[in-house]
């Protein structure tokens, strides 16, 4: 299993907003905890149901998102 595929997106679950596993918790979720400063340990012990995977998914989900080509005009 990739990291990516960890991010799930179901209509049914949190509006369809990406999701981590099917949880309840949010790819925003974690990447606003990440924002404000706290650690993967943090983070880990609040949300026991987490993997340090999920994190590293969150992460490159939003990268991914973030990408973009970079048109120039003639």
């Amino acid at each position: 299993m990739n990291a990516i595929d960890r991010i799930t997106i179901d209509p049914a679950v949190c509006g369809g907003r990406p999701c981590i596993r099917g949880m309840r918790v949010r790819v925003k979720d974690v990447l606003d905890l990440l924002a404000a400063g706290a650690s993967r340990d943090e983070i880990l012990a609040d949300y026991p149901y987490l993997d340090d995977e999920d994190i590293t998914a969150v992460l490159e989900f939003a990268a991914r998102q973030n990408d973009h080509p970079v048109l120039r005009s003639a």
